[in-house]
């Protein structure tokens, strides 16, 4: 089964004995909710962001942190465990990269595309759903949406679906213009 996922590496191997796990439980939209929700976590807390990425954290801190986290989120005890894993094997840095392989081996399994799309805001579920129809007719598949906020964009979004990227920031438009006005000048 495991050959069978589109995710390869360190963060792939974790995601893909996640997978495995949560489906021989049954457990795969739970396992994916609860995932959606780390991530939006890391996205809204500099800290917690902070407590991944650092190596100055000791396991038994980051472990007690996200323990704290995962409870308060209401975590499924393979989500915790998963992550308590993780985090004893010192691999917490990669987390966001497993989060996402498991989000792509989910898709896959599914028939779904996934789109990563940044926006300078937050989008409105009337966007996202709008957003989800135009990628929709483009792909001729269901696709799955993951957002991120990056304010320096300005406005407009970045998506990006399986090798495709359309860039339509605010921030790229006026990094062209001004090198439009370099090269004029």
């Amino acid at each position: 089964m495991s050959s069978d996922h589109p995710v390869s590496g360190m963060a792939g191997r974790y995601a893909t004995a996640l997978f495995e796990l949560a489906d021989a439980q049954n457990a795969l939209d739970a396992t994916a909710a609860d995932l959606g929700a780390i991530t939006r976590m890391l996205n809204e807390s500099s800290d917690l962001t902070r407590l991944v990425r650092s190596p100055v954290f000791s396991a038994d801190e980051q472990g007690r942190a996200f323990a704290a986290v995962l409870d308060k989120a209401g975590a499924s005890t393979l989500v915790k465990n998963f992550i308590g894993l993780v985090i004893r094997n010192r691999r917490l840095f990669a987390l966001p990269g497993m989060i996402s392989a498991y989000t792509a081996i989910l898709a896959k399994t599914r028939g779904e595309m996934t789109a990563d799309v940044v926006s300078a805001h937050p989008l409105k579920d009337a966007q996202l759903e709008s957003l989800k129809a135009s990628l929709k007719t483009a792909t001729g598949k269901d696709v799955r949406i993951d957002t991120r906020v990056d304010a320096s964009l300005l406005g407009g979004l970045v998506v990006k679906v399986g090798s495709r990227m359309i860039d339509s920031s605010l921030k790229t438009k006026l990094n062209s213009l001004q090198i439009a006005m370099k090269e004029a000048s």
